[in-house]
C-alpha cells in the first residue's frame, strides 16, 4: 500500500498541465531562398515546380505559397488524421525529385510547423520613447528564455523598424554621384548570396556570404564610388541614412502610453503551471 501511494504521489508531481488538449501540427513549411531573384523569378523557377510535385501526394489538404524577393514561402497544410511527419517525408521526398532549380538557389528548407498556445501575457510600459521600451522588452525576452520550460516568448505592439536613405542632391552633384550609382551600390552590400560548396571525405559545406544590414549604422560606410586615386565615396556622404518606424498601425496603448506586450506560448509537451 505504501508502495502504490509513493509511485502515485511521483506520476502526479510528473504530470504536465495545459488548458486545451495538445494536437499535433497540421502546417509544413517549405522555405527556399535564390539570391538576386525577382518575385516572378521565383514563382516560375522555384514555386511553380514544388507545387506540381506535391499534387496528389496522401494527406495534403491544401497548398498556398508567397513569392518575395530572393524567397519564397509554400505552406502545406496536412488533413485531420493523417500523421504530419509521415506526409512530411512525402513532401521532402517530392521537392527532392525536382532537378531543374535554377543555379545559384540554395537547398531547400522543409520543416514542420510547432504548434504553440497561448499561456501568459503582460506588458512593458512607462513614460519613455517606444525606443527605450523595445530594448528593455528584448532584455526581458532574454532572461525569460533562460528559464527552464519556456521556449516561446514573443513581442509585439510596435510597428517593424526601417532603414531610410534619404539622397541629398546637393552632395551627389558635387561629388559626381548619380542615383543609380547610390541604389546599386545599396543593393549590391545588402545582400545575402552563397560562394558555392567545399566538399570534404565526410562533409559538405556551404559557402555563404552576409551582408545584409538592418540598421543604419551598418550601413553608414557601404562604398558608393572608389576612384583610381585612392578616394573612396561611401553612403553617409551623399545619404541621410536613419533608423525609422514604419508607418504600420501596429501599435499598442495602455493609459495612453507605448506599451510593448509580450506573449508566453507553450508547446507540446510543455507545462503550461510552471511556464505562468
Amino acid at each position: 500500500m505504501v508502495m502504490i501511494v509513493i509511485f502515485g504521489l511521483f506520476s502526479l508531481f510528473g504530470l504536465k498541465s495545459t488548458f486545451f488538449p495538445e494536437t499535433e501540427s497540421r502546417i509544413i513549411t517549405v522555405q527556399t531562398i535564390y539570391p538576386g531573384a525577382s518575385p516572378e523569378e521565383i514563382e516560375n523557377g522555384i514555386v511553380i515546380k514544388i507545387e506540381d510535385n506535391l499534387k496528389g501526394l496522401t494527406g495534403v489538404e491544401r497548398v498556398s505559397s508567397v513569392s518575395s524577393e530572393n524567397t519564397a514561402n509554400i505552406t502545406v497544410e496536412v488533413f485531420k488524421g493523417y500523421k504530419t511527419d509521415v506526409v512530411l517525408q512525402d513532401v521532402k521526398n517530392a521537392v527532392d525529385q525536382i532537378n531543374s532549380f535554377p543555379i545559384g538557389m540554395e537547398p531547400p528548407i522543409i520543416f514542420k510547423q510547432e504548434g504553440r498556445t497561448f499561456a501568459y501575457s503582460f506588458a512593458i510600459t512607462g513614460d519613455v520613447d517606444l525606443k527605450t521600451l523595445k530594448r528593455f522588452s528584448r532584455k526581458a525576452e532574454d532572461e525569460l528564455r533562460q528559464v527552464e520550460g519556456l521556449t516561446k516568448v514573443e513581442l509585439s505592439g510596435f510597428p517593424s523598424e526601417e532603414v531610410v536613405v534619404s539622397v541629398q542632391e546637393e552632395k551627389m552633384r558635387a561629388l559626381n554621384i548619380s542615383f543609380n550609382e547610390v541604389a546599386q551600390a545599396v543593393r549590391r552590400s545588402n545582400i545575402e548570396t552563397t560562394g558555392g560548396t567545399i566538399k570534404t571525405e565526410k562533409e559538405e559545406l556551404l559557402i555563404r556570404a552576409n551582408t545584409k544590414q538592418y540598421y543604419a549604422d551598418g550601413m553608414q560606410d557601404i562604398v558608393v564610388k572608389a576612384s583610381p586615386d585612392g578616394k573612396i565615396i561611401h553612403l553617409k556622404d551623399v545619404a541621410l541614412v536613419e533608423d525609422r518606424w514604419s508607418e504600420s498601425p501596429n501599435r499598442s496603448y495602455i493609459n495612453g502610453k507605448p506599451a510593448v506586450i509580450v506573449t508566453l506560448n507553450y508547446m507540446l509537451g510543455e507545462d503550461i503551471m510552471l511556464i505562468a
